[in-house]
């Protein structure tokens, strides 16, 4: 993902084709040592394309994966929000056994005057 990210800054940065010495040297500002093979690779698979294309064909295809409250849904098996209610049930049920549980420890078995 850092190469990638590199390879971006190096593009909106007005190099439409960076070598890997532009690479390099963006991430060795950052203290980053770039491993050859890898950087090798990412540009093999970025040269010559346009990246406002990739970058919105990425955009689409993140917008049709499920997230958050979808895939608890789906894991329940149809159910709908029965499952999800459950999940919600629990967590508040933990975040009250945390609490507790902080609660005790902060004088951890000791009084002040013991």
């Amino acid at each position: 993902m850092r190469y990638v990210a590199a390879y971006l800054l190096a593009t909106l940065g007005g190099n439409s084709s960076p070598s890997s010495d532009d690479i390099k040297k963006i991430l060795g500002s950052v203290g980053i040592e770039a491993e050859d093979e890898k950087l090798n690779k990412v540009i093999s698979e970025l040269k010559g394309k346009n990246i406002e294309e990739l970058i919105a064909e990425g955009n689409s295809k993140l917008a049709s994966m499920p997230a958050g409250g979808a895939v608890a849904a789906a894991a329940g098996g149809g159910g709908g929000a029965a499952p999800a209610a459950e999940a919600a049930e629990e967590k508040k049920e933990e975040a009250k056994k945390e609490e507790s549980e902080e609660e005790s420890d902060d004088d951890m078995g000791f009084g002040l005057f013991d």
